[in-house]
């Protein structure tokens, strides 16, 4: 699962995670403007020292333009999976990640959930980001990383 496009260092690190195992991705993407509250991402931009873009959340897409924009995110981040020798497939999720995440995880009888994600400090501190809630649905092992860099 991740909410942005994957850099090459991002997929340099889950393409080596199993070593010389192969290994299939099913990624999830939910568009950015549809998953979070405006006003949790300004105070984890805050947190982060990053002034500039808490005053830009108000720009970010939504709707039709969000949906436009994680699709693009998607097929960037599997084009480099697959360039990075893995199998990838993926779908933008558009309402109730998590649960499309635990039917996913059914249908392709999934070893291990992988959360990609830039911090969420005030989610994290309340136990509410994905990787946390994922732990009590999937019934498989989470993995919780952080971007390597912005996208």
């Amino acid at each position: 699962m991740i909410e942005k496009a994957l850099t090459s260092a991002d997929v340099e690190f889950v393409t080596t995670l199993h070593g010389d195992e192969p290994v299939t991705f099913h990624v999830l993407l939910q568009p950015r403007g549809d998953q979070a509250d405006r006003l949790l991402r300004a105070i984890d931009d805050i947190a982060l020292g990053e002034l500039d873009e808490a005053r830009r959340e108000g720009e970010t897409p939504e709707g039709e333009e969000a949906r436009s924009v994680g699709q693009q995110a998607l097929d960037v981040s599997l084009q480099a999976l697959r360039a990075a020798g893995s199998e990838a497939e993926g779908r933008l999720v558009e309402d109730h990640p998590l649960d499309a995440l635990k039917s996913l995880v059914a249908e392709v009888g999934a070893d291990e959930v992988i959360v990609l994600t830039d911090p969420h400090y005030v989610e994290e501190f309340f136990h509410r980001d994905w990787a946390s809630r994922a732990r009590h649905k999937v019934g498989v092992p989470v993995l919780k990383l952080f971007s390597h860099s912005k996208a």
